[in-house]
This record gives C-alpha cells, sequence and structure tokens, in this order.
C-alpha cells in the first residue's frame, strides 16, 4: 500500500526548494493568440517611442488644433475686418476671411511650438527619470510654462510654471 503523504513532504513540494517553477505563458491565461513580433515591427515601436517622432507630432497636432482654434475665433469675433477709421462700414467677404487666416496661422504657429516644447520636455523628463507616470507631465508643464511666461518676467514664470503644471496634472488624470 502507498505511504501516506506527509504534511512536511507536501510543504517541500509547495514551498520549499523541490518547488518547479511555473513558466509564465499568457497563453496558458486565453484571450487572443499574438505571434512574435517581426523585426519590422519592433523598428516601428522604436521610431514611434523615440523623441523626436513625438515632438514631431505634438507640433503638427497643435498646428492644425491652433489653426482651427483661431479660424473659430475669428469668425465668431465681432471685429473681424474692423475699420477704426469708418466704423460704419461693413467689412467685406475677402476682409473677413484675410483676418480668419491671419489669426488661425498666428494660433496654429503658437500652438506648434507650445506642442512641441511639452512633448520635447515630457519625453527628456520620462527618459531622465526612466518611469513613465503622471510626474513627467507635471514637471514638464512647470518647465514649459515656466519658460514661455519668463519672457514676461519671473513672476510671470512662476505663475506660468503653477498654472501649465496644474493643467498638465489635470489633463493626465482624466486620460489615465
Amino acid at each position: 500500500p502507498p505511504q501516506p503523504l506527509q504534511y512536511s513532504l507536501l510543504l517541500q513540494h509547495l514551498v520549499g526548494d523541490k518547488r518547479q517553477p511555473r513558466v509564465w505563458d499568457p497563453s496558458t491565461f486565453g484571450g487572443i493568440p499574438c505571434p512574435p513580433k517581426s523585426e519590422e515591427q519592433k523598428m516601428v515601436e522604436r521610431v514611434m517611442e523615440s523623441c523626436p517622432f513625438k515632438a514631431a507630432l505634438a507640433c503638427v497636432g497643435g498646428f492644425v488644433l491652433g489653426g482651427a482654434f483661431g479660424i473659430f475665433t475669428a469668425g465668431i469675433d465681432t471685429n473681424a475686418g474692423f475699420d477704426p477709421k469708418d466704423p460704419y462700414r461693413t467689412p467685406t467677404a475677402k476682409e473677413v476671411l484675410k483676418d480668419m487666416g491671419q489669426r488661425g496661422i498666428s494660433y496654429a504657429k503658437n500652438f506648434a511650438i507650445v506642442g512641441a516644447m511639452f512633448s520635447c520636455t515630457e519625453c527628456m523628463v520620462e527618459s531622465y527619470r526612466g518611469k513613465s507616470d503622471w510626474k513627467n507631465s507635471v514637471i514638464s508643464g512647470c518647465i514649459t510654462g515656466g519658460a514661455i511666461g519668463f519672457r514676461a518676467g519671473l513672476k510671470a514664470g512662476v505663475i506660468g510654471c503653477g498654472g501649465f503644471a496644474a493643467f498638465s496634472a489635470a489633463v493626465d488624470y482624466y486620460l489615465r
């Protein structure tokens, strides 16, 4: 007859030195099977995670968003095409469209610069810290806001740092 299993032998196999390590295999848990990535896929992932690509994407996105915002604000502005020499003259459609284009380009350039600055600083902070968490966006928001505000003085730089950091924290809180 087989000998009864002793508790100490059982413990050695469960937590002791005779324990066999489990191989972590995601396919045993179910889900969608995923084939290994090719070298081309890995290269594309490295490019898309690089700081220059993130900065270029933020710059282009900021340009498009800023242009749309500038055109929108010029479209609802009642002073678009306004001539102070003749306040009763109605502006022509050409003048209004010209003003919309100028404001759109102006906003687009500003948003592109801010987006690229924020993206670059966030990527550099993330690379330096070696972590991807909410602190990266707050630190880079402070750096970006401070750099933008510092052109108007130290007090404006400090306010810009705090304001942009708070805004970055709020956006990061709601998006994660």
